[in-house]
């Protein structure tokens, strides 16, 4: 009971916080379940960046990870953007270091440089445009047939959009460390002993998991599947943080996290960079208003750029 009572304690005092401050407190569909129970908004990356660029708060805690509070500073200098664990980073973004991304560009001149979200401010400096994974597909159609695209740095959902656009595209080798640890034998297992359920999967997986499943798309698309569908089961390929959404959607139904490989691998689809985040260093991120995420202002007006451009054509 003492442990229920701290809890609720901490709600509270985030909820005085939040007034004192006149913050917003923005978390990612992965962060674990107390974090989106206090958030004021919960969303995916679009969402949140959205969100980010409208909002009249002078405070904004980000609770995700560095890229994330990094696109709300850019698009608000003036205000103040802090996270609970600066060492809350993303494989994908560190996949693509921007010295690295640099020479690739310069080694394919005239290409239009789409860059996923997932990824440094320095990168976005570098591109032409961003997209997520809600709005890739409406990014590269923006962009005139005939011009060489490169997509970076998720080669899979690169690969993906490919596909669906019809767009040959220079990719980047980048991946998201939890979207590659799927079992393909594992999740045709589940599909056999559940042949009612239908299979989820977000398009940062790798090619031979998304061909089993039966809706492909964002976080935000997953989780509208759920109340969209007549399906009573589903097994999740995606980060596992989505699916406490998912059953505040439809508590009726029932989400099975898909497996990874290894006997062990019961929590291998949790990031460990989204989990940095916890209830007690949110509080405290609030009452000590750091670690903040500050930015050059020159490499911010240049990342600035194709963040607006992909607010635009969203």
């Amino acid at each position: 009971m003492e442990a229920i009572g701290v809890r609720r304690d901490l709600f509270e005092e985030i909820s005085v916080r939040k007034e004192e401050l006149n913050a917003v407190i923005l978390a990612h569909y992965y962060q674990e379940p107390e974090i989106q129970d206090v958030a004021d908004f919960i969303g995916d990356s679009l969402a949140l960046a959205q969100r980010a660029q409208r909002t009249a708060a002078d405070v904004i805690v980000f609770c995700g990870v560095h890229f994330m509070a990094e696109t709300a500073k850019i698009l608000n200098p003036d205000k103040k953007v802090i996270l609970p664990d600066l060492e809350a980073g993303c494989s994908l973004s560190e996949s693509c270091p921007p010295d690295a991304f640099a020479e690739f560009v310069e080694r394919h001149p005239g290409h239009a440089v789409v860059s996923y979200i997932n990824t440094s401010a320095a990168v976005k400096a570098l591109s032409d445009v961003i997209c997520t994974s809600s709005n890739a597909e409406k990014i590269i159609a923006s962009i005139p047939e005939g011009r060489p695209i490169i997509f970076g740095p998720d080669r899979h959902l690169g690969r993906y959009v490919a596909q669906k656009t019809g767009r040959d595209m220079v990719l980047w080798p980048g991946t998201c460390m939890v979207h590659v640890v799927f079992s393909e034998r594992k999740i045709r297992q589940l599909k056999v002993r559940h042949p009612e359920a239908e299979v989820l999967a977000h398009p940062e997986c790798e090619e031979r998991v998304l061909r089993l499943a039966d809706h492909i798309g964002s976080t935000s698309s997953l989780l509208a599947r759920v109340g969209e569908s007549p399906a009573r089961k589903f097994i999740v390929a995606t980060e596992p943080g989505i699916i406490h959404q998912m059953r505040k959607l439809a508590p009726e139904k029932t989400f099975i996290p898909a497996p990874g490989e290894g006997p062990a691998c019961t929590a291998c689809s949790e990031c460990p960079h989204m989990r940095l985040n916890t209830l007690e260093k949110l509080h405290r991120c609030m009452v000590e208003l750091e670690p903040e995420i500050t930015l050059d202002e020159e490499l911010r007006l240049r990342a600035l750029r194709p963040i607006e451009r992909m607010l635009e054509l969203s």
